[in-house]
């Protein structure tokens, strides 16, 4: 699949930067839901979704790795997983759904703005590094919101 946005960016490794944006938001939640544990169970839910709905659209959108992916390694739970290489888990990405997740549980303005700025940063990081198209991180939000809507509807 020709990309034009990535075939502008010379891919970089930013691994450890994409994972201290990613695990930063995790904990961010995880804190915010020590006060309302209603945040974590409704981005659990919906994580519940949004995964299902990522298994259904990896098998029926199998794209090939972006020209140039330099496997992305996550610094803390690589540990538990080896040296295996996922490369195909493409459309739609499950980092940008992650972040988007925590932006729509998370109810403070302030970590609502750091949520999208962590979104933001996350999606150019992981171009730099060619693990998505283009496509992947753009469809991301707008999957993940409808994901997020449903489970809002069913749950409350």
């Amino acid at each position: 699949m020709h990309d034009w946005v990535l075939a502008q960016i010379p891919p970089h490794n930013v691994s450890v930067a994409i994972f201290i944006f990613i695990w930063g938001m995790g904990l961010l939640i995880l804190y915010r839901a020590v006060y309302k544990p209603q945040i974590y169970i409704t981005y659990v839910w919906a994580l519940i979704v949004v995964t299902l709905v990522r298994l259904i659209t990896i098998s029926f959108v199998a794209l090939n790795p972006p020209v140039g992916l330099i496997p992305l390694a996550d610094p803390l739970t690589g540990i538990f997983y080896g040296q295996a290489l996922i490369t195909k888990d493409l459309f739609f990405s499950g980092h940008i759904a992650t972040l988007t997740l925590i932006l729509l549980c998370l109810e403070k303005r302030n970590d609502k703005i750091l949520g999208f700025t962590s979104i933001i940063i996350v999606a150019f990081l992981l171009l730099v590094q060619h693990i998505h198209y283009t496509i992947d991180i753009v469809a991301s939000p707008f999957i993940t919101y409808t994901c997020y809507k449903l489970v809002k509807t069913l749950l409350f």
